[in-house]
């Protein structure tokens, strides 16, 4: 039996989930709720979606439900959704603060409930090919930048589009960051704009990650040197491709000009990458836990441990900055 998904939050990001949901044949789109009923009404039109005007009526009509509201609203709808026997996809960021997200991943256990979070980057098809490639990343080199925009004035840069990367870096990484350094700053809003964070890890890997949203273009790139090894990876075209040292067959021009006459060529490939929606792959893995009781790609743990790296980061922002001021004795 398909289970029945209802949508919470009737913005751009639900709009989305509305249409993906609609299109699916492995789940039926139960409804939508809006605090403006007439906004549900509207974005719900063309699916034919029911409306809903309460958690309760929502919960006695779905199996599980996509949170796609503000930020700071995440906690207290996922953990009331949850109790209600709910299973939850909540968009990234898991919630505005480490208590927040913890309660909401405590009450997936309390309550045997399925947990997933949006971080959409993790199911580009170019990420899912790079997770393949790796061996032991040395050092990464992260730009993300967009256009200004009103839509996520709630939170800053970090927490709007860094905390992107740093899902996929701590991922790929497997490790949490042992040393950060970190600038921010104000530029068209109250929060911070613009960020670059130095992320050191116990490996020693080393991660370097760019996020602005007062770019004049849009970039989404990612960069990973490994041993031997470079792959350079864009999130938007999802293509990337991989440079390998490799053996040069012997009495080649690549032998005979080798450093220390060490014989070496330069393999050039692709990633192996099959070109799809990320948000139809985020979805559909939502509804094959929903149904089979399995773990999601991104569970509530790994996403609290991006929201709690991102609000390291923000601290140490926060410090440069007073540094910043002091420096010019404006503090």
């Amino acid at each position: 039996m398909k289970p029945r998904i209802a949508v919470v939050g009737a913005g751009a990001f639900g709009k989305n989930h509305l249409r993906v949901i609609h299109q699916s044949e492995h789940a039926e789109l139960a409804g939508v709720l809006d605090l403006d009923p007439q906004r549900a009404a509207q974005m719900g039109e063309p699916y034919a979606a029911r409306v809903f005007h309460s958690l309760d009526e929502l919960a006695a009509s779905a199996d599980a439900a996509v949170v796609a509201t503000p930020t700071v609203t995440h906690a207290e709808i996922g953990c009331a959704l949850m109790t209600k026997g709910l299973d939850v996809l909540i968009e990234k960021p898991i919630a505005d603060s480490p208590e927040a997200g913890r309660a909401l991943v405590e009450a997936a256990r309390r309550h045997g409930r399925v947990l997933q979070v949006g971080h959409l980057e993790r199911f580009n098809p170019v990420v899912l090919a790079l997770s393949k490639a790796i061996t032991k990343p040395l050092f990464f080199e992260v730009h993300r930048m967009s256009e200004f925009s009103p839509r996520c004035l709630d939170v800053d840069v970090v927490l709007d589009l860094m905390i992107h990367d740093l899902d996929v870096v701590l991922s790929l990484t497997g490790e949490t960051p042992e040393e950060i350094r970190a600038a921010g700053v104000r530029i068209l809003s109250e929060k911070v704009d613009i960020a670059n964070v130095r992320l050191q890890f116990p490996s020693g890997c080393v991660a370097n990650l760019t996020a602005s949203r007062v770019s004049t273009e849009r970039v989404r790139k990612l960069r990973l040197f490994q041993p031997h090894e470079y792959i350079s990876v864009d999130y938007g075209r999802q293509d990337g491709v991989r440079f390998r040292v490799k053996p040069a067959a012997a009495g080649s021009a690549a032998a005979s000009s080798s450093p220390g006459n060490i014989p070496m060529g330069i393999d050039f490939a692709q990633l192996p990458v099959t070109k799809d929606e990320p948000l139809r792959l985020e979805l559909e893995n939502f509804f094959e836990c929903v149904t089979t009781r399995g773990v999601p790609r991104v569970t509530g743990e790994q996403a609290l441990a991006a929201l709690e790296a991102a609000c390291a980061i923000l601290d140490r922002i926060e410090v440069h900055a007073q540094l910043v001021a002091r420096t010019l004795g404006t503090a």
